[in-house]
């Protein structure tokens, strides 16, 4: 029986749960640290054990983690498609030892896995082993030599013809320039028709010789001067990627087979989505995927171009599938425009197989029946999933066809190098990645510009920092020595002193004090105002900021100097108390509106900006379409429920790799070592990391109100809300309000929404009445015009001036003389500030080569006007003039010229 996917991941997890592992369960797409794009191996969510950051609670463990690399240090993207070995979206197989076993285990079970349990030909396995080149650190790493050998001579395998040497590129990893560090062995296996390639394929860039299972045996410590020291503990970090073992073992029919091309996109985990494409679509029946591999990237067979497609397409769905999943939406920055470009991609791909419309959502969902078996996911959320990869591909394939033209005409114009500024307009008016727009130009044998390309990016971003001037302020005062905050602990009186001065605006300066309670503007929370006492008199702060360097800066409307205060001045600081207890009321709402959005559309809703005030909260956040009146009922009523329980709020600081699991943290946002946490509620409530003000209670907000949803960017959304006493005052102004209009209207408040229905009935029916009047006196007046027809160059013309007649009935009445009497009309009517015309010819004037369009360029051209239309019909404006005026007569021989000159 040949093993699919399931029984592989279920095999090993059993294999190692046996040998006295600790299964633990696979890690989000996002990883435990906000600084890190996405989850790219098993090893990220133990890194804090490697480091010694924090106890680890068990000795070995081994899981199946979830991974993607595009973007950043490991990114597969661009080779994803035009091989069968790179993918975006991965599964890696993974065991660790935690200062427990080392390598002699670790090869040990390796070996026992592959080989006993799973069957592998052992003949066509080799192992690699350390040994370092000129100038790289250490020995040969003997002790896993000895016990490769020793494995293989047990096997009756001749060691030499098994084991490969390699030096620190293949076979020493590091974490990074410092830190832990050690040697690792690798099993490759022999994929040639008859395994006898030989030990000379290992690492050697064949297809024919893959790469299995990477074990790293961490045993030393970087210094930052170069040298190495021994760690105290051991460790090994194992990984092996589900994709390639499944992809053997199906590719050569349970090892009986191997003549195929080695792919990995042979297995189970990609055949059902290749056959879904194949169904769907113009080319139902008519495509297929056949396996092949281009030799050629610039120079692709029509085959070859299909099975990149089929491969491309069917990874980034799987990508996108799982991203979305985990809560990454495709946005414009970060992950999400990792996202973004990896589902436009997948468009190109897809079109290029001439795939069904909304290809990736059918896809998508054929996806979720496979990977919620090992990941489960709720209803709604992989409902969710297949929303948004609609409304983004919708989104996409709105411009694509302006930007393929584009590109074309390039393509055409330039030759083999297209210039950097074709790739840039691409990306910036119909959001080509650059990458995509390399693919399709190598495709016609052409290259893009890159330099070109970045230096006008560059000059983009530039703008957009001129622009965007950061509101942060550079110090200025080299003697001061920062600011203590003393804000979280209570708000009453602080006793301090002035330690700095520095400019600030309009003759004002920011004062700097070696202790303060006011809160400087960060984190999308407004400063603090109130007062400073110093030589016997007060002075206004107005503002409170924060330098670059996180110093407090007090602002003032005025120079301190010629007060005589100066560095050194005793003060005593006085905060506006009820100003910051309303700040904190709507930064406290904020955290729980958060998890509000995330309760009611799903997890993939992340905070993208907030502005909080004492009058108002603005919090801006991923998702992908407006909310439904009832979603945002929803949302409010959750958050009040909150607000009602009176639910404790505590803060405190932590490590941050020993925050909550369950803490929100912003991506992108640099933490230090210890963080502040907010929690709401019981252990395990709402949790974030924030430096904000927070209340006591929830009850202490009082109510919450949302007052307006909208879009501001694709992919995020803004809701602007409002509670505690600036909604009381807001709801105070809302009734007054709606007093004073009950007493317009003579009734009471609460029958305002009638009162309003029948006069807005009453005003629909005089409408209509002044609409039948203004038909009729219309009608009246084309009556007389009737009278006074003239023929003009053969074809009888009615035209002058309609009185007091609404201009939303000119064209109508103009259609409406032409088609009962023939012949063609000119109607003009008056506004307050401009006159409007129409003109109209009936049908059979217009084929006898009469236009209303080149009448009305004629009237234009007297009256100095604009409009236009089409032959039947045109309609346009002037500068109002005198009835009495000649433009009508000057029309007429212009007209009369005009027809001579046509007929």
């Amino acid at each position: 029986m040949v093993l699919n996917s399931s029984q592989l991941r279920r095999d090993f997890l059993d294999f190692f749960s046996s040998r006295g592992h600790r299964i633990v369960p696979s890690e989000s797409l996002i990883p435990p640290s906000p600084n890190l794009l996405f989850t790219n191996a098993g090893m990220n969510q133990f890194v804090p054990y490697f480091l010694n950051d924090r106890p680890c609670p068990f000795a070995r463990a081994a899981n199946v983690q979830r991974c993607l690399r595009a973007g950043g240090k490991h990114n597969d993207l661009d080779d994803v498609g035009y091989d069968c070995y790179h993918h975006t979206f991965f599964e890696m197989l993974g065991n660790w030892s935690f200062g427990d076993y080392f390598k002699g285990e670790a090869i040990q079970w390796a070996w026992e896995l592959l080989v006993d349990r799973w069957k592998f030909p052992k003949n066509r396995l080799y192992a690699t082993v350390y040994s370092p080149g000129s100038g790289e650190p250490f020995q040969r790493d003997e002790e896993a030599l000895f016990i490769w050998k020793e494995l293989f001579r047990r096997e009756g395998m001749d060691p030499e013809k098994h084991i490969a040497y390699g030096g620190a590129k293949d076979n020493f990893w590091m974490m990074g320039s410092t830190g832990p560090c050690g040697p690792c062995t690798e099993i490759h296996m022999d994929l040639t028709p008859n395994g006898d390639g030989g030990v000379g394929l290992v690492n050697g860039g064949s297809s024919r010789c893959m790469e299995l299972w990477n074990l790293v045996f961490i045993q030393y410590n970087a210094l930052a001067d170069g040298k190495f020291e021994p760690l105290p503990r051991h460790y090994v970090d194992t990984g092996m990627g589900l994709e390639r073992i499944a992809g053997i073992i199906a590719n050569s029919d349970g090892f009986r087979d191997f003549s195929k091309e080695p792919s990995n996109y042979a297995s189970d985990l990609f055949v059902p989505l290749f056959d879904a494409m194949q169904r769907m679509g113009k080319s139902q029946g008519k495509i297929f995927y056949g396996g092949t591999v281009p030799a050629d990237r610039k120079n692709l067979s029509s085959q070859e171009k299909l099975d990149c497609a089929f491969r491309a397409v069917a990874d980034h769905v799987r990508t996108l599938t799982m991203a979305i999943a985990d809560g990454i939406l495709p946005s414009n920055e970060g992950r999400g425009y990792v996202l973004r470009r990896i589902l436009r991609r997948a468009v190109m791909f897809g079109n290029r197989l001439q795939l069904e419309k909304n290809f990736l959502k059918s896809l998508a969902c054929a996806c979720i029946r496979q990977m919620s078996k090992v990941y489960p996911m709720e209803d709604a959320a992989a409902r969710n999933i297949g929303q948004i990869i609609e409304h983004e591909q919708d989104n996409f394939e709105r411009t694509l066809d302006k930007g393929m033209r584009l590109l074309l005409q390039a393509v055409e114009k330039y030759g083999p190098l297209i210039p950097g500024e074709v790739a840039f307009e691409l990306y910036d008016t119909y959001g080509f990645p650059v990458d995509l727009a390399q693919l399709i130009a190598a495709e016609y044998s052409c290259e893009i510009s890159i330099g070109d390309f970045e230096k006008h990016m560059e000059q983009q971003r530039a703008r957009a920092r001129a622009a965007k001037k950061s509101e942060k302020i550079a110090l200025r005062n080299e003697k001061s020595e920062g600011t203590i905050f003393v804000g979280y602990d209570g708000q009453g009186p602080v006793e301090t002193v002035l330690t700095g001065i520095c400019p600030g605006k309009e003759g004002g300066c920011y004062a700097i004090f070696q202790r303060t309670q006011f809160y400087g503007e960060r984190g999308g929370q407004v400063g603090d105002r109130g007062t400073f006492h110093a030589n016997g008199k007060a002075y206004a702060i107005v503002d409170t900021q924060c330098a670059a360097d996180g110093t407090i800066l007090h602002a003032v409307n005025q120079s301190l100097g010629g007060e005589g205060i100066l560095p050194g001045t005793a003060v005593r600081l006085v905060l506006d108390e009820e100003r910051r207890f309303r700040i904190s009321q709507h930064h406290t709402a904020a955290h729980i509106l958060q998890a509000a959005l995330r309760m009611e559309l799903g997890d993939h809703v992340r905070q993208a900006g907030s502005l909080v005030g004492e009058n108002s909260l603005r919090f801006d956040f991923s998702h992908f379409a407006p909310l439904t009146a009832q979603q945002l009922k929803n949302v409010e009523m959750w958050t009040n429920e909150i607000i009602r329980k009176n639910l404790p709020i505590r803060t405190y600081e932590v490590p941050f790799d020993r925050r909550p699991a369950h803490c929100l943290a912003l991506f992108g946002e640099r933490y230090g070592e210890i963080v502040r946490v907010v929690e709401i509620g019981e252990e395990g409530g709402i949790a974030e990391l924030c430096g904000g003000t927070h209340l006591s209670h929830t009850g202490e907000i009082a109510m919450f109100k949302i007052l307006h949803e909208s879009g501001i960017a694709a992919g995020v959304r803004r809701i602007e809300a409002i509670c505690g006493g600036a909604l009381h005052e807001f709801l105070s102004r809302l009734l007054l309000s709606q007093e004073k209009c009950a007493a317009l209207l003579s009734c009471r408040a609460d029958e305002l929404e009638l009162a309003i229905g029948k006069l807005k009935a009453q005003r629909l029916a005089a409408d209509q009445r002044l609409k039948e009047i203004n038909m009729a006196l219309g009608q009246m007046q084309v009556e007389n015009l009737l009278k006074e027809r003239q023929v003009i160059g053969g074809m009888p013309w009615a035209m002058g001036y309609l009185r007091g007649i609404d201009a939303g009935i000119l064209r109508q009445m103009a259609l409406r003389i032409v088609g009962d009497h023939g012949g063609c009309a000119l109607l003009i009517c008056e506004e307050e500030e401009r006159s409007l015309y129409a003109v109209a010819c009936h049908g059979a004037a217009v084929g006898s080569g009469h236009s209303a369009r080149r009448y009305a360029q004629l009237w234009n051209e007297i009256t100095m006007g604009n409009g236009g239309g089409g032959d039947a019909v045109a309609t346009g404006s002037f500068c109002r003039v005198s009835q009495s005026d000649d433009s009508l007569e000057r029309f007429r021989k212009k007209l009369l010229q005009n027809i001579a000159k046509t007929t």
